[in-house]
């Protein structure tokens, strides 16, 4: 069916219509042009691993430097206070 400027469209070409324009906008979309280029893929899935380990490894240190100082605080537990004593006398030992 041809249109002819001011005829009106049928309900179908006006849906094939937009789901042009949103495939048109899907593939110009970021995600989809990274994916595009085996190149590209590779290097944002290594730039994403590499943020994701730095980020655990920040995190676990923080995380386990403020559980050592917690349990330090707590030395006058007498089983808990005793094994942390000991922890810390290891960790320092090792500093050195």
């Amino acid at each position: 069916m041809k249109n002819d400027g001011d005829a009106p469209q049928s309900p179908l070409a006006e849906e094939l219509h937009a789901l042009r324009a949103e495939v048109a906008q899907l593939n110009a979309h970021r995600f989809v042009r990274i994916h595009n280029s085996i190149p590209r893929l590779l290097m944002f899935n290594l730039a994403r691993g590499l943020a994701f380990g730095l980020g655990t490894v920040l995190g676990a240190s923080v995380l386990l430097s403020l559980v050592a100082w917690a349990l330090s605080q707590v030395e006058f537990l007498p089983i808990i206070g005793e094994w942390v004593s000991e922890i810390l006398r290891q960790i320092e030992a090792s500093v050195e």
